[in-house]
């Protein structure tokens, strides 16, 4: 697990913490619409703790496995049952309910754990397979070679 970035937010710090986001996203790899994606999904989860946990929260972002994972955390009194699914799309004419269910549509897996102690966040994109990214190494081409009538193989590199 490699940690980029953790910090406490509050509503001044949303903004800095969207660049942040899509910077340290973007030195992992993810780019374009997936890039996009996410760092609105994250967005999303600040400013729901900012708007509806008692305005401040805890961040985290991290990778590990080829995926990049945030986690959103605060301390507000949870998240209730109607917008927890977030698996129907809102009313055009309401002006609440559309955090959670863009988050779930924006991210390969999205993960709430709420209650009256607080909300948890998880959102998690994998990171695109290429050789900066360590997916392919150069390998050695090892030759083994036996006679018949010796017990062990001569080795070639």
């Amino acid at each position: 697990m490699r940690t980029l970035l953790t910090q406490p937010f509050t509503f001044h710090d949303v903004t800095k913490l969207r660049r942040e986001v899509a910077e340290q996203a973007a030195n992992c790899g993810l780019n374009g619409p997936r890039l996009d994606d996410f760092v609105l999904a994250v967005h999303e989860s600040v400013v729901n703790a900012v708007e509806h946990a008692g305005g401040h929260g805890y961040f985290k972002l991290w990778t590990i496995d080829g995926i990049i994972r945030s986690e959103t955390t605060d301390r507000g009194s949870g998240i209730p049952d109607g917008y927890l699914n977030g698996h129907r799309r809102p009313s055009d004419m309401s002006y609440t309910g559309r955090g959670i269910y863009l988050i779930r549509r924006l991210c390969d897996m999205a993960d709430f754990h709420t209650g009256p102690r607080g909300t948890q966040v998880r959102l998690t994109m994998r990171l695109p397979r290429g050789p900066d990214r360590g997916a392919h190494r150069a390998m050695r081409r090892i030759r083994v070679t036996a006679a018949p009538h010796r017990m062990f193989g001569h080795f070639t590199a």
